[in-house]
């Protein structure tokens, strides 16, 4: 995690391109929300830190059906995610990796979905949201833990781990 992000590995080429030396384009998976195909296409701009670093989100536009792409329009997204490496307090020599998200998205519900109780909206996407973290932030912990077991054990390739699969 020392390494500038221009080093990086990109963890999954079927997801994950990059942009520049410290920005990326995250293609996240493609899910249902009331029968509708939504992708999310995050960018993303790496910050290194002493301990790790910072990912910040730049932008989200959703791909998938066409009543999903006319709302890239109506809503906003910040996310912050602080990935840093720490020594375990009970035992020196192991390492710990950690990652602490933030994401707030804010919407302006489309015409189609007024009828829809805003509370069932919204404890919806909060589901939503959070199945997509329970997935993703395990795979990409370790995913960032097999490139650095890669990285330690001489391989200076930085070639993608993943395959695109969740």
């Amino acid at each position: 995690m020392s390494l500038p992000a221009s080093q990086y590995s990109v963890l999954d080429a079927e997801r994950i391109e990059r942009v520049d030396d410290n920005t990326f384009r995250c293609y996240v998976y493609r899910f249902k929300f009331f029968n509708f195909e939504v992708c999310p296409v995050l960018l993303v701009r790496v910050e290194e830190q002493p301990n790790g670093c910072c990912i910040k989100l730049l932008s989200c536009k959703l791909e998938g059906s066409p009543i999903v792409v006319a709302q890239n329009d109506k809503f906003d997204a910040s996310m912050v995610n602080q990935i840093s490496c720490n020594t375990n307090r009970n035992d020196s020599l192991v390492q710990e990796l950690t990652s602490d998200a933030v994401i707030e998205v804010n919407i302006e519900v489309p015409f189609a979905f007024r009828p829809i109780p805003l509370g069932m909206i919204e404890s919806s996407g909060t589901q939503v949201l959070e199945q997509i973290l329970r997935l993703m932030l395990p795979r990409f912990m370790a995913q960032l833990a097999k490139d650095y077991q890669a990285w330690a054990s001489g391989d200076t390739s930085r070639q993608p781990l993943g395959t695109g699969e969740i």
